[in-house]
């Protein structure tokens, strides 16, 4: 039983090493995977935390503070602060968990035929912008209408 305690202990004490590094066998880790996504690790993590879907520029600096972790390269981080960082962007609700949700409430919007329902399914604006002149994201390209001329002048 000695022998079993002692060999648990250096267990842990290897895995910490390795969490403290990312590096194996000199290889270097291109990016780094948090909320199911690959963060670059040549930037900033205030900036690179922003390519996992859900979460902006404000959510990023107020998951950097709650963690009291410095505004550094992605790279720098060792490995303590990079599952602290994985636990705290797993409370927020990111990627396809949040991509599922938006189209459950829209599809809950189409089915119950309300305004805003009606103009997602019919693919036009529905936060009131006007649609005369503008809306081309929504719309599409212009079509030319046959046998409508241009008023000459």
């Amino acid at each position: 039983m000695i022998g079993f305690s002692s060999s648990v202990g250096s267990l842990s004490n290897i895995s910490q090493r390795l969490l403290q590094t990312i590096s194996f066998r000199g290889l270097r880790v291109q990016c780094l995977r948090v909320g199911n996504t690959e963060i670059p690790n040549d930037k900033k993590l205030e900036i690179s935390l922003q390519h996992v879907y859900g979460i902006g520029r404000s959510r990023a600096h107020q998951i950097l503070c709650d963690l009291s972790i410095g505004n550094k390269l992605t790279k720098d981080l060792t490995g303590v602060e990079l599952n602290t960082l994985r636990e705290e962007v797993s409370r927020y609700m990111t990627g396809e968990d949040l991509r599922r949700c938006i189209k459950h409430d829209i599809g809950r919007l189409v089915d119950i035929q309300c305004y805003r329902g009606i103009r997602h399914s019919v693919g036009l604006p529905c936060r009131g912008q006007r649609t005369s002149t503008n809306a081309r994201t929504r719309k599409g390209k212009r079509v030319a209408i046959p046998g409508k001329k241009k008023p000459t002048r």
